[in-house]
């Protein structure tokens, strides 16, 4: 890890040395810190934080949190963003750039450098979706142990069971195998139910659609995996709408390929929907994205049609058709995958069925 820490740190500052980025600016917070982690192994778990790497020097972290300032042994400070605003206008000489763009701060994003300052959202998107070989071998074992979380998923799944005890289930799982981190939604029902959430105190009952969204990281890099399975034997109703599923995915993963565009792959999942007369479903008032990048943990932008970012070889995202379906409810199915040079490696192994368990 501390090899690849070394890696990607030479990688950003060579990118930044083609973009002619002398000072490069990073926010990050408890949500989004993939960023700040890519650039130098950072992970903040309270507060606003600013990274601020200069090309030809070293790195300041600036962090709200004094708790966070002594852990990481970064500079504590009442606004990161104030802050940083101030060292970067003492910077006349040097060209600024500033990332990523969704979690910029008003101070930095608005600020009166504003108009010398450029975004780097975009090359950081590039640099963290490729994989150096380590990495990928790393998102492909973190994929492995995904799909061994979803059997354990499977058999937590019983009538009477609360959504929190299918979670403890695969987080005991998980953390025996050595991975202490896992991102992990569900939802439980029927047609009421229109998207995942943190486990609830929810009981499992006969006919529902039980979904998963589970995203372990063994070792530094995430895979995700999503599933729906059903608890019983699976209505006419689900089976049709599962279907839909089943072709979009297909339909996504063959679309991913060296020269594609993550849009493509988007529009590949949605055009399915849309033959179906399901277009309003893949609209932003029922779904949020048709995949995204995955490693350090949401690589790079999402999976969208309006996104034009070209997929290379060595790149790692999952492809998830998940919406929310008239006559059944929320369902969802995905899998992460690596391109290839002519094409996608398919890195979860759970069979791609609408899975039942004994009610």
């Amino acid at each position: 890890m501390d090899d690849l820490k070394a890696q990607r740190h030479r990688r950003l500052i060579s990118a930044m040395g083609n973009a002619g980025i002398d000072v490069l600016a990073i926010a990050a917070n408890p949500w989004r810190s993939d960023y700040l982690r890519y650039a130098i192994d950072v992970t903040v778990v309270e507060g606003t934080a600013i990274a601020l790497v200069e090309r030809d020097g070293g790195t300041r972290l600036l962090l709200e949190s004094p708790a966070e300032a002594e852990r990481l042994g970064g500079e504590w400070t009442r606004s990161p963003p104030a802050h940083a605003a101030e060292i970067l206008g003492s910077f006349k000489a040097k060209r600024i750039a500033l990332a990523p763009r969704h979690c910029l701060p008003y101070a930095l994003a608005r600020g009166p450098h504003r108009e010398s300052m450029v975004t780097a959202t975009a090359m950081l998107d590039r640099l963290m979706l490729y994989k150096l070989p380590a990495e990928a071998e790393a998102v492909k074992s973190a994929a492995v142990l995904a799909d061994e979380g979803y059997r354990v998923f499977c058999d937590a799944a019983r009538v009477g069971r609360a959504e929190y005890e299918l979670v403890a289930d695969v987080e005991a799982f998980f953390r025996s195998r050595g991975c202490p981190e896992n991102f992990m939604i569900l939802g439980s029902g029927g047609v009421e139910v229109r998207g995942m959430h943190p486990p609830g105190e929810r009981r499992i009952a006969r006919g529902d659609l039980v979904t998963t969204e589970l995203t372990p990281c063994p070792d530094g890099y995430y895979a995700q995996i999503c599933r729906t399975l059903v608890v019983g034997e699976p209505t006419e109703a689900q089976r049709r709408a599962f279907s839909v599923y089943l072709e979009a995915l297909e339909a996504g993963v063959a679309a991913v390929r060296p020269g594609a565009a993550m849009g493509d792959v988007a529009r590949a999942e949605n055009e399915v929907f849309r033959r179906r007369g399901l277009g309003d479903y893949v609209s932003s008032e029922y779904t949020r994205v048709r995949g995204h990048g995955i490693g350090l943990y949401v690589d790079g932008p999402a999976v969208l049609e309006d996104v034009t970012l070209v997929l290379e070889p060595d790149m790692t995202l999952i492809v998830h058709p998940n919406t929310y379906h008239p006559e059944v409810g929320y369902m969802v199915l995905g899998d992460s995958v690596r391109v290839t040079a002519d094409g996608c490696e398919v890195l979860c192994r759970t069979p791609r069925e609408l899975i039942c368990v004994a009610a």
